[in-house]
């Protein structure tokens, strides 16, 4: 398949995101817009600036960055903006459902409301239903650096709210941090009858990936990279046909992956692993989903049936009933047979 077939291909197609942190598709312009309506002062005088220090080595040079940029998020009305300008941006992408990632954490540290936080993105989610026509579940994240108390604290505040709130997840630095420090605040979620999905095998060890899946019995790895080094992992998880949510931009820029063509999606489908393709932090990586789509299936040469597999993959992959996956299956299917 030549380039531009595949490009048309990636663009007709239907297709989940499901990693995504709504705090990174804060992009360098409404980082400025924010930062003025607010009063905040940031060390940069202009977007292409702020794009020039998007230079990452690794995971934590970017969250370094990551958590400053946050601080221009204060007011219901600023998350608000910050997620509809994203649903619209994967409205673009042919995106027909989103799992997005917060980090309440990240700003009731600073004294914004948990209700703010909450409020604003509730907000633009209904929205982009209504508007756009892309549903939605919404995951909270614990910070991995800080105390499972802490997590215990924020999951506390969660609970006024959990009828806008789907699913737990597990993030930031991942190096020193395993998953089995979250077990007890994962089983809670659990019992609350939350989704559980947790970011492991990034740059975290196959351990990590076994941890996440036996000790906080989550229903799906976020990145999961290295699992591919432990043979009996990787049956273990065609197996169980468990999702593992890939992000190629995202590995090539924090230096996870060397070169586009060293990304994992080929592997894993090789495996039969249920991979798919996200964006994890678009605004910081450059690039949203089909970015990431073209990216990967250009440098990997991918065939239309994988990506057709991909898409699929998202669908089956989401927190969706049968009856909603077997609907955005068939649309899949569809769009893959026209010309």
């Amino acid at each position: 398949m030549d380039t531009a077939a595949r490009h048309a291909l990636i663009e007709r197609l239907p297709k989940a995101e499901l990693h995504l942190h709504i705090e990174g598709s804060l992009e360098p312009e409404m980082l400025f817009v924010l930062a003025a309506r607010n009063g905040v002062n940031i060390p940069f005088k202009s977007a292409d600036e702020v794009r020039a220090a998007y230079r990452f080595s690794n995971l934590q040079d970017f969250l370094d960055i990551y958590y400053q940029g946050m601080s221009v998020l204060l007011t219901g009305q600023d998350f608000y903006d910050l997620t509809i300008a994203y649903l619209e941006r994967a409205h673009a992408d042919n995106v027909r459902h989103v799992e997005i990632f917060v980090d309440p954490q990240g700003h009731t540290a600073r004294g914004v409301p948990f209700a703010t936080v909450i409020g604003g993105i509730a907000r633009a989610l209904d929205e982009g239903q209504a508007r756009l026509g892309i549903t939605h579940r919404l995951i909270m994240c614990f910070l991995r650096h800080l105390s499972e108390e802490e997590a215990e604290a924020t999951l506390d505040d969660a609970l006024p709210y959990l009828d806008r709130i789907d699913g737990v997840g597990l993030d930031s630095s991942e190096l020193g941090h395993p998953p089995s420090k979250f077990a007890r605040v994962f089983e809670r979620a659990r019992e609350l009858g939350l989704h559980l999905t947790a970011h492991a095998g990034e740059e975290g060890p196959p351990a990590y990936v076994h941890e996440a899946i036996h000790e906080l019995h989550v229903e799906r790895i976020d990145h999961g990279n290295r699992a591919l080094e432990d043979p009996a992992l990787v049956h273990h998880l065609a197996r169980d046909q468990m999702t593992l949510t890939v992000c190629p931009l995202s590995n090539l820029r924090l230096c996870v992956i060397g070169r586009m063509d060293d990304s994992p999606v080929r592997a894993m489908l090789e495996h039969g692993l249920k991979v798919t393709v996200n964006s994890d932090d678009p605004a910081y990586f450059g690039g949203y989903v089909n970015d990431n789509f073209r990216a990967v299936a250009d440098a990997l040469d991918l065939s239309t049936e994988e990506i057709v597999q991909l898409c699929e993959n998202s669908f089956t992959g989401a927190f969706l009933s049968e009856a909603e996956k077997a609907r955005h299956l068939a649309e899949v299917r569809a769009a893959a047979g026209a010309t």
